[in-house]
């Protein structure tokens, strides 16, 4: 039986198409559980429109996107998922989940998912990463049960406060937080993402 990962996906919508390659990856190891942000759920950009970001996600999953505070907060009583992973996780998510604002599927998924002491995975993904978003990063990194995709300058010539995380990189970042590991290093140098 595969374990269950919990996917709470957030607004960062150019990071989109990098996720869905991963999630290919994935699911053929977990049972993939996608929850979405109300933009992620609502918001048509130039990356994708919304319902057909939905579909691509119902496809690669089988699974039903969780888009709605009432159906996220099932997520920890009835133990839906083995870990939580937030990506990509903008700066406005980060920031909330930093100081335990749930006003949104992802992050009452969040709050729901770690009150059974489980593990919460980041892929940070944010133009101010290095600005006011920072202090929330650094908040969150001691805590209990919360561990990061290791990330980079996004572009330090022309966004040089922006962060992303190397989302190539999840799958190894999955596999050491179920060893109770942060995978290092969490810095990575600025050469170009694959």
């Amino acid at each position: 039986m595969k374990e269950k990962l919990g996917l709470a996906i957030t607004g960062s919508f150019c990071t989109f198409a990098k996720l869905l390659d991963e999630m290919k990856i994935l699911v053929k190891k977990y049972d993939i559980l996608p929850i979405f942000s109300f933009n992620t759920a609502n918001m048509d950009t130039r990356f994708f429109k919304a319902s057909d970001f939905r579909k691509e996600i119902s496809n690669i999953t089988k699974n039903t996107p969780i888009d709605t505070i009432p159906l996220a907060e099932p997520v920890g009583p009835q133990n839906l998922v083995d870990i939580m992973v937030v990506a990509p996780c903008t700066g406005n998510t980060l920031a909330k989940i930093a100081h335990g604002i749930v006003d949104t599927p992802v992050t009452m998924a969040v709050k729901s998912h770690l009150r059974n002491n489980k593990p919460v995975i980041i892929a940070l993904s944010t133009n101010d990463g290095l600005g006011n978003s920072l202090k929330n990063v650094g908040f969150l990194m001691p805590f209990k049960n919360i561990y990061f995709v290791p990330f980079r300058q996004d572009d330090f010539a022309k966004k040089p406060n922006s962060l992303v995380a190397d989302l190539s990189l999840l799958e190894d970042t999955i596999e050491s937080v179920k060893q109770g590991k942060q995978i290092q290093p969490i810095l990575l140098n600025n050469i170009e993402i694959k």
